[in-house]
């Protein structure tokens, strides 16, 4: 047996000083209070103007608009097989108001479905247009002819978007762009000679058709507001129009929407347990965490009110090549004036910040309480984590315009509640129950309002894992 192993069996000596775990039974620990991973740092709570709701409802009044429906198509999806919803194909001017739903479902089957590959031309510059298509996955770029004889590329359609409409009305109608897949696209279309071979069988199709020629053409501005009757430039004593502005007879009511809970602490823990720190004051600072972190989501991610879902279609953009660059952020802030933020998640952000290295460009950053946010022509871009990232790795970016005085986005809460800790957001005492546990009701109260459409806008499908 060499001597080292000699040592190792030894038999350990009796203890000669004061064991370290035994000591801190006796020390004064320094602590923190209790941590959470999941506090963010919520940009989209401090910098949204809030206004405070009385009655629980905001309502939005609004110029006489004449637009209809959401202007995107809604499909379903079965394995390899994708539909048309039929009430959706309400959304082509031909069939708008159309309320005939047995003729509706007829016209979605008869909708082709086809597949196109990157670079397949969908729809050819001048060629008649004989059928309406129905983009239900993918994106297509309308391509047309510049003014020095180019290629021009006109606009970018994504899922939900249709074009060729004219077909179902017009018999001479002929395209006026190139329609070229970008990438991998699901279409369907439908033929303008099995839309008139129904409209021949269906008497309600067919009243409804000559009923679009009857209709006297509503004036509107570029906004589909209702017309203002103006003259200018006239001389003399000409006859000056009458007119007035008419405004939405159901305009959009905003109601407020609530995040609670019911926290409970054991009177044992509150009375005994309380030094060095309170202990039922950080069980409510945590759940107060929490139910901020769910607010800032509900505003992003809500079906009913949240940003992504309220946008307006023709204020939702799709990047030019995949990833988000200037360029778009560009075309993104032209839709709008007067922008005061945008919205992404950080690695939407990191992925602005490859396209911008690649270009050799180094956007500014401002300080905003002791952080340094990056900006895009002056506009700061704040990182949003509540936005959601798809399994294809895509994502949304937000630009807005806020407050009521610039018609823009306004978060909504109520003040004054009882037993309030925070604008919009209080803490109830319910009382003691036989278990001696102490009951508290952790409420606020949100919403937010897109005051009128262009104050909102989203770039959509913005690709965050392409390295190039």
């Amino acid at each position: 047996m060499s001597v080292g192993e000699e040592i190792r069996t030894q038999e350990p000596g009796p203890q000669q000083s004061l064991s370290t775990s035994a000591a801190r039974n006796l020390a004064t620990t320094t602590k923190t209070v209790p941590q959470m991973q999941e506090i963010s740092s919520r940009w989209l709570l401090h910098m949204l103007p809030w206004v405070n709701v009385q009655g629980g409802t905001y309502r939005v009044n609004r110029r006489l608009s004449f637009a209809v429906g959401d202007g995107r198509v809604t499909f379903v999806k079965t394995g390899d097989r994708v539909q048309v919803v039929p009430a959706e194909l309400g959304e082509l001017p031909a069939l708008r108001d159309f309320d005939d739903h047995e003729v509706l479902a007829q016209l979605a089957e008869r909708c082709q479905q086809r597949e196109f590959t990157p670079g397949d031309v969908v729809a050819s510059l001048g060629s008649p247009t004989r059928e309406v298509h129905l983009l239900a996955h993918g994106k297509v770029e309308k391509v047309g002819t510049g003014p020095y004889g180019d290629d021009a590329v006109l606009g970018v359609l994504a899922d939900g978007a249709y074009f060729g409409e004219q077909a179902l009305t017009d018999p001479d109608a002929v395209w006026e762009y190139t329609a070229r897949a970008v990438t991998t696209c699901t279409v369907l279309s439908l033929p303008r000679r099995e839309f008139e071979q129904l409209a021949e069988r269906s008497d309600s199709l067919r009243d409804h058709l000559r009923s679009l020629g009857a209709v006297p053409e509503q004036r509107s501005n570029k906004y589909g507001e209702k017309a203002i009757d103006l003259s200018a430039g006239h001389i003399g004593e000409a006859a000056l129009p009458t007119t007035f502005v008419d405004y939405e007879a159901a305009p959009r009511e905003y109601e407020l929407s609530v995040a609670q809970t019911v926290l409970r602490v054991h009177t044992r823990v509150a009375d005994l347990y309380n030094q060095p720190m309170n202990q039922t004051e950080q069980q409510l600072r945590l759940t107060v965490e929490a139910l901020k972190e769910r607010q800032e989501d509900e505003l992003i991610n809500n079906r009913q009110f949240g940003l992504l879902n309220n946008c307006e279609y023709d204020q939702r953009i799709q990047p030019h090549n995949g990833v988000p660059s200037p360029d778009d952020l560009d075309e993104l802030l032209s839709r709008r004036r007067g922008s005061k933020l945008f919205l992404a998640h950080p690695k939407a952000i990191a992925a602005f910040g490859r396209e911008c290295n690649k270009r050799g460009l180094v956007p500014e950053s401002i300080d905003m309480g002791g952080n340094r946010i990056p900006t895009w022509r002056g506009v700061p871009i704040f990182p949003c984590n509540k936005i959601p990232v798809s399994d294809t790795r895509t994502t949304s970016i937000i630009c807005m315009r806020t407050g009521e005085s610039e018609q823009g986005v306004v978060g909504l809460h109520a003040t004054g509640l009882p037993d309030e800790v925070e604008p919009s957001l209080s803490v109830r005492f319910m009382g003691i129950s036989d278990q001696a546990i102490i009951s508290y009701l952790v409420t606020t109260y949100y919403s937010a309002a897109v005051l009128v459409p262009d104050a909102l806008g989203v770039l959509e499908n913005v690709e965050i894992g392409r390295w190039q």
